[in-house]
Parts: C-alpha cells; sequence; structure tokens
C-alpha cells in the first residue's frame, strides 16, 4: 500500500539558473548517503534535467507537468514512487509561478498545490542582501495557500552577506533560511543551447554528482529539509491499474538510444512494455547491424552533435534504409526525424543521414520552435487514429530546409511550430516523424499503436 504521507519536496527558484539543478542533484546525492531510497522528478517535459536527477538517484528520473498530464496521472506517478522510496525530490522549473499565461497556469507553484508538496525556494545571492525578504515575502503574498517551508540561499558572496540575508529573511518572512551555498570556483555543469549537456556526454559524471552532494551536505541543513519533506499532504489512494498485456509473440520493437539520442520519458517504455513489448536498445553511432525488430522508436537526442559519427557509419544506416523501405514502422520525434532525413547541414557541412525522409534538416543558432503543442491527427498513419488528441512540446534548432507544401503530414497544430506551416507528423511509408515529442501518461493510445503496428495492423 502507498505510505500515507511521501516525505517530498519541490525545489523552487524566482527565474531559470539561480540554482534548483544544484540543489536538486546535491541534495539527492546527500539523502542517499544516508541511506534514504530518493524517487527524483522534474517538473515539466525538461528530459535532460530528469536524467541528471536519475543519475544523483540511482533510479530513473522522471516528470510531472500538468499540461502533458492529467492530475490523477501525476498524483499516481508520486503514489508508485511511494512504494519504492522513502522520499522525493521535484525539481521545478523556470520561476516558482511562470507558466503558459499571466495567471500561472501549468506552473511549478500549481503542480505543488496539485500533489499537497512543501515548496523550498532557492535564492540567487549575486549582489543583494535585505531585498531577498522582499522577494519571498512577495512569493507568499502572491499564493498565500502555497506552502512555502524554507529558503536556500546561492552563490552568497561572503559571510557577513549570508549573515544579514539570514537575519532579514527570518524576522521579515518567518520562513526559515535552510542553507547558504557559496559561489562555487568551478562550474560543474556545462550547457549547450537545450540546457545541460546530457549526462550520456559529459566526461565526470560521478565526480561532478559527488561534488555537488559535497556543497550540499556542507552547506544546506539536509535534516531540516527532509524535515519540511515530512509535512507532506496525503497522496490518497491510487487508482486502479490495468494489467500488462500478455502477447503470445511480443512485439519486438528496437530503440535508438546511446549518446546521440537520449531523450525518452521512463513511462513510455514502460507503457511499450505493458503493451506487449521487449524493447531492444541500438546505437546509430556504433552498431553496424540492425537487429531482428518488429518497429523502431527514434526518440530526441542531439545528432547535430554526433553527425559526422551518424553519417560516417554508413552500413547501419542502409541497413535502417532497407528495412524502412521494406516497411518497418518507425516512430519517430525531433532528433530521430533529423537522423531518418536525406541530409543534416550543421555547422556549415552536409551530413548524408539515412534517407527515409524527402527532405533536408538544417540546424540553426537559434530556436525554431520551443514549448507546448496542441494537435489532432487528420490524416491515415500506422500508430494513432484520426481525431485523436495530441499534446507534446518541442524544442528544437533546426527547420526542414524548401518547400514543404509538398510534404505528406498528418497532425494539425492548433498550438506549436512543427515543421512549419500549422503541421507536424511526416508520413512516409510506415513511417511518422515529427518535431512533437509524446509523454505516454498523456497519449494514451500511444503504447498501444505502436505496438499494434509493429504487428502489422494500422490505427
Amino acid at each position: 500500500m502507498t505510505k500515507a504521507v511521501f516525505p517530498r519536496v519541490l525545489i523552487a527558484g524566482l527565474a531559470g539558473d539561480t540554482g534548483k539543478s544544484l540543489l536538486s542533484l546535491g541534495l539527492s546525492v546527500a539523502l542517499r548517503r544516508k541511506g534514504l531510497r530518493v524517487a527524483p522528478f522534474k517538473k515539466g517535459p525538461d528530459f535532460i534535467d530528469a536524467a541528471w536527477l536519475g543519475e544523483a538517484a540511482g533510479t530513473a528520473g522522471r516528470n510531472l507537468d500538468t499540461f502533458l498530464m492529467p492530475a490523477e496521472a501525476i498524483l499516481n506517478s508520486l503514489r508508485k514512487a511511494a512504494l519504492h522510496a522513502d522520499v522525493a525530490i521535484i525539481e521545478g522549473n523556470r520561476g516558482l509561478f511562470d507558466g503558459m499565461d499571466a495567471g500561472g497556469s501549468h506552473s511549478s507553484a500549481l503542480l505543488a498545490r496539485l500533489t499537497g508538496t512543501p515548496v523550498v525556494l532557492v535564492v540567487d545571492a549575486t549582489k543583494v542582501t535585505r531585498t531577498i525578504a522582499a522577494l519571498v515575502l512577495g512569493c507568499r503574498a502572491l499564493d498565500p495557500s502555497l506552502r512555502l517551508a524554507g529558503v536556500v540561499l546561492n552563490r552568497v558572496g561572503t559571510a557577513r552577506q549570508e549573515a544579514i540575508i539570514r537575519e532579514a529573511v527570518t524576522v521579515e518572512t518567518g520562513i526559515p533560511v535552510l542553507g547558504a551555498i557559496p559561489r562555487l570556483a568551478i562550474e560543474r555543469l556545462p550547457s549547450r543551447h537545450l540546457g545541460l549537456v546530457t549526462p550520456a556526454e559529459h566526461p565526470d559524471v560521478t565526480g561532478t554528482l559527488e561534488a555537488l552532494g559535497e556543497a550540499v551536505a556542507r552547506h544546506v541543513d539536509v535534516d531540516a529539509l527532509l524535515d519540511a519533506a515530512r509535512t507532506a499532504d496525503d497522496l490518497g489512494p491510487a487508482g486502479d491499474a490495468e494489467a500488462p498485456r500478455a502477447r503470445t509473440f511480443p512485439a519486438r520493437i528496437g530503440v535508438l538510444k546511446d549518446r546521440a539520442f537520449s531523450f525518452y520519458y521512463p513511462e513510455n517504455f514502460s507503457a511499450l512494455e505493458d503493451a506487449g513489448a521487449v524493447l531492444t536498445f541500438i546505437s546509430p553511432v556504433s552498431d553496424s547491424e540492425l537487429p531482428a525488430i518488429d518497429a523502431l522508436y527514434a526518440g530526441g537526442g542531439f545528432p547535430e552533435e554526433h553527425a559526422a559519427a551518424l553519417s560516417d557509419n554508413v552500413a547501419f544506416r542502409e541497413a535502417l534504409r532497407k528495412s524502412i523501405d521494406e516497411g518497418l514502422p518507425v516512430w519517430a520525434e525531433c532528433g530521430g526525424l533529423m537522423y531518418l532525413a536525406g541530409a543534416l547541414k550543421s555547422r556549415g557541412r552536409s551530413y548524408p543521414m539515412v534517407g527515409a525522409l524527402p527532405v533536408t534538416v538544417e540546424q540553426t543558432a537559434k530556436p525554431q520552435g520551443h514549448g507546448y503543442v496542441q494537435a489532432r491527427v487528420d490524416g491515415r498513419n500506422p500508430f494513432l487514429p484520426e481525431q485523436t488528441a495530441v499534446r507534446g512540446h518541442e524544442f528544437h534548432y533546426s527547420r526542414l530546409r524548401g518547400d514543404i507544401a509538398g510534404l505528406d503530414t498528418v497532425l494539425a497544430l492548433s498550438k506549436g511550430v512543427g515543421v512549419g506551416g500549422g503541421r507536424d507528423g511526416i508520413r512516409s511509408r510506415r513511417v511518422l516523424a515529427s518535431y512533437t515529442h509524446i509523454h505516454a501518461l498523456g497519449t494514451p493510445g500511444w503504447a498501444d499503436g505502436l505496438v499494434r503496428a509493429s504487428e502489422g495492423g494500422a490505427a
């Protein structure tokens, strides 16, 4: 049974780049050192932060997103975590109240209220003292129902600055300061255009996390923060879960997964397995042969960073192209779309790719699509019935070159950019390739559709 109260805390900030990841990762490591099992979560659709949280906690990092998932799915995700963990760390995104509109819809604050989770606010202390108390007061005044359980200062310059801020926040707000992390001398979490460098590409994940855990253990009152996590509300009873489907011949679904392709939600893998799939992980960077599979899931990642290696692996590209020509069903998202294109142009060079899609993709210096996506299926395809509503997200610095009017697409967008012109979801043979990432908890028919397609069925 689910614990009556599952200790958990949401780590929020006043803005992006205030130290939420530093505290969430370091806290996860510090709690594990105390012998606690940590369930890590990322608010929002971010793959990279969730992957780092998973490395820090020693278990898969999952996402909680009120736009992509129904409320009950979010609560059930936490309830399932409570069966195997002692505490959950939820890393917020952007500022505490930042959402899709001026009312803060789908914000970290909304998630905290929905789940009855106390909030610890990380505040950047660069060149500021008493004003931090005003900022904390403002957060409390904007939503008095929100449970602000503590404040952690980040990038503190001197002991005098820390003392002034601690006194001001404690006296003026009554909210405890649970820690003060100094400016770290070494930049431990390198970033690029989509955020942090992925753990799959980082040269020293273990050393980085150990350093962050040591910093948090030294400068944050971890026991007090854990006490705050224990004030979380009861999650209530779990809903009935569907039993995994038994199939006489399990569907063999390949997954492109290596340093070039790492953007996958663990729930998507679980949904495929529950639908009867056996997953085979494949590296298009290093594998020379395509194993025997019935369908392929080509997720997102950074193919532009590994374009030369992907292009040089001619044997794999040709094997995949041959299988697609022979009818292999493929669900491709963002990076997967880029890999299936005829060519990928990046940094002034053109790299031949699989050639399963009649497009050339160009990597650019500026975002081409960034945010949530709302779509409806309006064309036949191997995976989803027509009129299926799809919610997802996109974040890409690439675009299709040339005239896209002649492309066969099956997703009509009411929100988002996709491949352009209000469209997404390129259909070619039994391939559906889009810039839209979906989450299985918000598109429950997706996993069944992919398994059905692998067995030769149609949506």
